[in-house]
């Protein structure tokens, strides 16, 4: 059988913040199986069709087109976003925030979705978030996913609320942290939303703009 995470671990860690349906709705299937068929799409980035649920699921298999819906459910209500504040919270002292380092990446979209675009320098259709990692590399918080039409900068001050906002949700302070950045983020926006939150913004200065 496959198993990224025990059931265990996803029975402490992620069950107890994803929301049923209501009406009385139950899912046939084993629900931490059906969050190790996500977390294995998610981890290899195959195809929702491509997971092996032969291999996953012990009783009930469920079609890959129901464990979608329940990922897709579970992403608009915050489930995952929660379970995640709440493992930064139980956690926040094994990270490293002597410093912390932010960068931008884009996600290739060939099938499309909610937030896609191309730049002018791409050759796919992508969608762009913000990143923030303590000094070990351990991702912390990001931003809600935009266009990767837009450059990092674009709106920054709203991406910068909502990684902030979700650290301190986690009970992880930002005040005084030394932030580092590549010069892409070298504007008057970063640089002052940093100030206001007390963050030490550590960014190259871009010669180029």
């Amino acid at each position: 059988m496959i198993e990224l995470i025990d059931k265990d671990t996803i029975g402490m860690e992620i069950l107890p913040y994803l929301t049923t349906a209501k009406r009385g709705y139950t899912c046939k299937g084993d629900l931490c199986e059906v969050i190790q068929c996500i977390l294995y799409k998610l981890k290899t980035g195959c195809q929702w069709h491509m997971i092996p649920i032969m291999a996953i699921f012990t009783e009930v298999v469920l079609h890959y087109k129901t464990i979608f819906g329940k990922f897709r459910q579970w992403c608009k209500d915050g489930s995952w976003q929660k379970s995640w504040e709440s493992l930064l919270g139980r956690n926040r002292d094994m990270m490293d925030l002597s410093s912390a380092d932010l960068d931008g990446s884009h996600t290739v979209a060939r099938r499309g979705g909610e937030e896609v675009g191309g730049a002018a320098h791409k050759a796919e259709l992508t969608t762009n978030a913000i990143f923030i990692a303590d000094r070990q590399g351990i991702p912390v918080a990001m931003s809600e996913p935009k266009s990767g039409k837009h450059h990092d900068v674009h709106e920054i001050a709203k991406s910068l609320d909502h990684i902030f906002g979700m650290m301190e949700k986690a009970g992880i302070p930002i005040d005084g942290l030394s932030l580092n950045a590549d010069a892409g983020f070298d504007c008057h926006d970063f640089r002052r939303k940093c100030d206001s939150a007390g963050i030490i913004a550590n960014v190259e200065f871009n010669n180029h703009k």
